[in-house]
């Protein structure tokens, strides 16, 4: 009986970013481009 709560469990929502169409997951920062909800929230550099 407390085996129930299993079914509920679910992997977290991916989504396209808008700016650069990488995979990131809902409601956070892309981690590829730095951007939220259509500003940049962090700059994000590019590793040598």
């Amino acid at each position: 009986m407390r085996r129930a709560y299993n079914s509920v469990m679910k992997l977290p929502q991916i989504s396209a970013c808008p700016q650069c169409s990488a995979p990131f997951r809902s409601h956070r920062v892309c981690p590829s481009c730095g951007y939220y909800k259509g500003r940049q929230v962090v700059s994000v550099t590019a590793l040598a």
